[in-house]
């Protein structure tokens, strides 16, 4: 078995994983099965380097809150800042700390000095504003949304003034509330304000898709698209928090679909501007329908992946990762009747496989499903195989 595995091992690069497809993605997909290790993100900068140099690629989405990567953006793009500036403002979930994601910024930041905008390269977080325990306030995406609109149009057109939404807003510590994820009573998402809110978001960006066909918005194409996106979070954080408040057995379900679809939209929204690379847990990625056990229930939700493969098609490609060994986790040399297991037998400290070719290799006889002694690592089910574009395999992870 192995050396048949052997042979349709490939090098994790552009070369290799252009192969597994018929045409350019428009959003390819590379997910890692945890979080916290570097090894996976230095994989994930050479293979954007690649991408960027060989195939057109411009640019890479990572799963950190959107609104704080506009920083990092106007960083690798205009210079704004420094590089310790944007690495402590432009990431959520502690992702600034880490060496690759460092890395990633400053190689960016140094291919685009001197580069014509056209041809420079971007970032983008497509993760709402939002943490496990907690939810941001959609202040800032309301009161951007709203300045945009009135930069730009009379006033008697805009729904409310800034000062009616910074009122119905209130202090951002009522949305922010840390209990209210496990306690929908200690939410703000069904107050009265929040339900003005609502609607009042819902007519700014009405507004905001009323003035698409304006040539003054196809020349700022940058302003526009940021204000999209300040629509799109607005509307997903008040979504988001009208749920948190609910007393309803469907309620984490709804939470984990709804920042799916939160990824989703904007994922849809990054491929507007031509291919993305998408870094991203491979539960973000996926195409299958998503589950996990959440205060004692089993949720299912679909992921962003699967709601984007839907939309794109064959425009959507999946590379999602294994790991061999974490020790550092207590994940040691997986059992050799395991996926991971056989392909920890090979040398190679990381390779890339064709998932069909893979699935095809193990015909009716797959591998059994690896058990993980750590929460936070999530192995491959072989029976979702073809179900994916390619695989890539990483032997050895360190904490660093």
């Amino acid at each position: 078995m192995v050396s048949g595995i052997k042979d349709i091992a490939r090098s994790p690069d552009s070369t290799a994983v252009m192969g597994f497809f018929r045409a350019r993605p428009r959003v390819l997909a590379l997910g890692e099965p945890t979080h916290g290790v570097d090894a996976p993100l230095v994989l994930r900068n050479a293979l954007f380097r690649q991408l960027v140099e060989r195939e057109g690629y411009r640019t890479i989405a990572l799963e950190s809150d959107c609104l704080m990567g506009l920083a990092v953006d106007d960083h690798v793009t205009t210079g704004a800042g420094t590089l310790d500036e944007a690495m402590e403002r432009g990431f959520s979930h502690g992702w600034g700390e880490y060496a690759g994601n460092r890395e990633l910024v400053r190689w960016m930041r140094e291919h685009n000095a001197g580069r014509p905008a056209s041809e420079q390269v971007r970032f983008a977080g497509f993760d709402g504003p939002l943490e496990m325990a907690a939810a941001a306030s959609p202040r800032q995406a309301l009161i951007a949304l709203h300045a945009h609109l009135a930069a730009r149009l009379d006033a008697d057109l805009l729904p409310c003034t800034a000062e009616t939404l910074d009122r119905l807003l209130g202090p951002d510590e009522r949305w922010t509330e840390p209990a209210a994820m496990m306690d929908p009573a200690r939410s703000f998402g069904r107050s009265a304000e929040a339900a003005e809110l609502r609607l009042l978001a819902d007519e700014l960006v009405a507004l905001l898709d009323e003035q698409a066909p304006d040539p003054r918005a196809a020349a700022a194409r940058d302003e526009s698209d940021r204000a999209r996106l300040y629509g799109r979070t607005a509307v997903g954080l008040l979504r988001y928090h009208h749920w948190m408040a609910a007393a309803s057995p469907a309620r984490f379900a709804r939470l984990t679909g709804l920042r799916d679809l939160m990824m989703a939209g904007n994922l849809l929204a990054l491929a507007e501007r031509g291919p993305v690379l998408v870094f991203a847990h491979n539960g973000h990625l996926q195409r299958e329908r998503s589950s996990m056990r959440m205060a004692g229930r089993r949720v299912e939700w679909w992921s962003a992946g699967a709601h984007v493969s839907a939309r794109l098609g064959a425009e959507y490609g999946l590379l999602a990762m294994a790991i061999g060994t974490m020790r550092h986790q207590g994940v040691d040399a997986p059992p050799p009747d395991t996926l991971e297991g056989i392909l920890y037998a090979l040398p190679e400290d990381a390779c890339a496989f064709d998932a069909r070719l893979l699935a095809d290799a193990f015909g009716d006889a797959l591998p059994a499903r690896r058990e993980s002694p750590y929460f936070g690592y999530a192995p491959l089910d072989p029976a979702g195989l073809r179900a994916k574009d390619g695989i890539v395999f990483v032997r050895d992870v360190s904490r660093d």
